[in-house]
Formats: structure tokens, sequence, C-alpha cells
């Protein structure tokens, strides 16, 4: 990454970070909802039969698979439901892509001149710092996003708006509760760390193959289609490696955002979600977060570059 303009990195990141949240925000929905402990709301009535003959009605508790969960919503609440909180994730996305990338383009930056340039512990510290500003600085729009994807409403029943969900935050919690599943989001710094480190590495290998079949030098500096789709491949492939590695802390974190529940922090939340679901339900929606997160970091990542390479001519 040129390190020339941080301006530049700061409005391709948020222009990449658009770009992917619009695509995939039904996804993100779903993934949501099968993350939450409400998931059991969809719940089928299974019918039994007695020794004596009698049928039994008795309801069947289940995590649902993707498919249903979707299913489910576009019955109960209408096609709209799976653009809840696009507003707050398109007004949070930006500024926390632009926040994040020109927090890593800065400090990947500094980090050279004192270590090694470009190796795994710049990558890793500049992830790790990048991940920490931008959390810090937009958990409040993530608590309001994740609140109105939680909320179920039939179809033609009054639905939460994103100011009504501020003010019932803040009466409820204050402003401390704004800050709820930040610790969480901490923890999921590693699955960046993870994520840039194997990105890096992929895009310097990329770049080492296209140097040494090249003739022409100046021909390097020159980027075509299949270099950015191939960019598109190694963040599809390092983000699915990170994701899947420190996946938990999503389910935790949307556990901590839920209206008042008995989730009151991460390691509490943690220990209370293995003992009542078991260790397989610290992984629910990891599918769909895979089918999401993929191509959203694909497209958020070639955007990213395509507008850096574009701005810096």
């Amino acid at each position: 990454m040129n390190q020339r303009d941080p301006l530049v990195h700061l409005f391709a990141g948020g222009c990449g970070g658009t770009v992917g949240a619009i695509l995939t925000c039904p996804l993100e929905v779903v993934k949501t909802r099968l993350q939450s402990s409400s998931v059991t709301l969809y719940i089928p009535e299974v019918h039994f039969s007695t020794i004596n003959g009698a049928r039994v009605s008795r309801v069947a508790r289940f995590s649902p698979g993707p498919l249903h969960c979707l299913k489910m919503i576009l019955e109960k609440e209408g096609p709209r439901s799976l653009f809840r909180g696009l507003g707050p994730n398109l007004i949070g996305v930006a500024p926390s892509r632009a926040i994040y990338f020109a927090a890593y383009s800065s400090s990947k930056e500094k980090l050279n001149a004192v270590l090694d340039p470009d190796s795994s512990q710049v990558h890793m510290v500049s992830a790790g710092v990048a991940g920490f500003t931008a959390i810090t600085a937009t958990n409040p729009i993530w608590l309001i996003k994740t609140r109105l994807q939680l909320e179920a409403r039939n179809r033609g029943e009054r639905r939460m708006n994103a100011f009504e969900c501020v003010r019932r935050v803040y009466q409820s919690d204050g402003i401390r509760g704004f800050y709820r599943g930040m610790s969480a989001s901490y923890a999921g710094i590693s699955e960046t760390v993870i994520h840039f480190v194997i990105y890096e590495s992929i895009k310097q290998k990329l770049l080492q193959s296209k140097a040494s079949s090249n003739m022409d030098p100046e021909e390097d500096s020159v980027k075509y289609a299949s270099d950015f789709i191939a960019l598109m491949l190694a963040a599809a492939t390092s983000k699915s490696c990170a994701t899947s590695i420190a996946y938990p802390h999503e389910v935790i974190r949307t556990r901590l955002r839920e209206e008042g529940t008995k989730y009151r922090s991460f390691f509490q939340t943690f220990s209370l979600v293995i003992t009542e679901e078991g260790y397989r339900s610290l992984y629910r929606g990891l599918i769909t977060h895979l089918v999401r997160q993929i191509p959203n970091t694909a497209i958020m990542m070639a955007t990213y570059e395509l507008v850096v390479y574009l701005l810096e001519g």
C-alpha cells in the first residue's frame, strides 16, 4: 500500500466499505439473527404420538439454518426486513473503514521506519492499531445497527427507527450502553491481524510473480483487470482463514448487544453460552458469515486498491 497520501487511503477505505455493505446487507441480517439468543423464536410445533395413540403437541427448540432463517424473515416480516440496520451501517461503514485504512496506512509507514519494512510484525501491529482505533470510534453505531437487525416485527407492524433506538439505549443504560460489546470487538482484532498478515503475504507473492514475469520494469506499476481479480481472491482467502479462527467473538458481541439480556461481560457471556448451549453455539451463523464476509471483503479490498490506484495515478 502506497503511503504518500493518507487522505487517499481514508477515502478509498470509505468507498470500499460502503460498496461492500450495500451488496451484502441481507446476509448480515441473517447472520446477526442466527448469532442471537432470540433465534429460537423460529420454533416449529412438533406432534408426538403416545402409547395409547393420543397426539401430543410440543414445542421443539432448535437452531435453524441460514435458509430457514431467511425464509422465516421473508414470510413473517417481508423483504424490507433484510435491510434492517442498513442506515446505521452506511453511516458507520464509511468512517469506520476510512479510519481503519488511514490508521493502518499511517502505522505501517511509521513502523517501516523502525522495523524490517513490510514484515509480518509491521502488518500485525499496524492491523492491531487500526482495529483498536476504528472500534473505539464507531462502536455506538454498530450497537444501534445490531439492535435494529435483531428487532423482529410482523408485516404491517411499526418498526423502531435508529433515533428511537438511540433514545431507548440511553434511557435504559446511559452513555455506557452505547459501548456494550466493545470488549468482544477488541477480541476480534485478532481476526483483523490474521487477515492482513495473510493478505499482505499473498499480495507480496503476487507482486513478485508479476515482476519476475515482466521483461519491462515499467510494466510493474501498471494494473490490469486480472490484477484486481487476484487481489479479490487474496482478500477472500485471507478473510475466510481469519474468520474461521476468530469467529466466536462475533457471537459473544451480538449477545452483549442484545437489549435487556443476562449477558454482562465478555468472559461471563463466553462461559454462559457454552454452559447453556454448548461449544457449537459459538459458531452459530458461521456459514452465513463466511458467505457474506468473503465477497464483502473481496469487494471492499478490490474497491480500496482501485480507488488508491486511480487517485495516486
